[in-house]
């Protein structure tokens, strides 16, 4: 497993990867019109995937404002580091504090935060709705 930059071309491979963890997890809980644009966000400057034997197994994104955004890791490669090893490879390429913010829904993903020293800063009401159909309750973390 090598993580590497996202270069254009790997962005067909990570909707693909994207629609697999979004069948499993409901991330997003809505599946965009455009899940490309999604996962390119505006604000974005950079993105890195985890890739092994050519396949995308997981995308981490940072926006200009130093906020990790979509990440996700394919259903079959969890289980080995690999949101820990992309939110290693975020903070290694950028000067001081980052931020993310995840719903309360994703559990597993706050486990791995909390594990790995983020430290929750603030509870918030999202302005898109969760699986129950409700503001999404959004956690904000800082990076150790």
């Amino acid at each position: 497993m090598h993580i590497r930059l996202r270069l254009p071309a790997d962005l067909d491979a990570c909707v693909e990867a994207l629609a697999q963890v979004q069948a499993t997890d409901r991330y997003p809980v809505d599946w965009p019109s455009d899940p490309g644009g999604w996962l390119t966000p505006s604000d974005l400057t950079s993105a890195w995937v985890a890739v092994e034997d050519g396949a995308v197994l997981g995308h981490v994104g940072l926006t200009r404002d130093a906020e990790i955004v979509r990440l996700f890791v394919t259903p079959a490669a969890r289980g080995r580091g690999l949101a820990a090893h992309l939110l290693d490879a975020v903070r290694a390429a950028t000067p001081g504090p980052l931020k993310l913010e995840v719903s309360s829904e994703g559990t597993t993903a706050i486990a791995l935060y909390e594990r790995t020293g983020w430290r929750h800063t603030g509870t918030t009401r999202g302005r898109w709705l969760n699986a129950a159909g409700e503001p999404a309750l959004l956690h904000h973390y800082t990076s150790p």
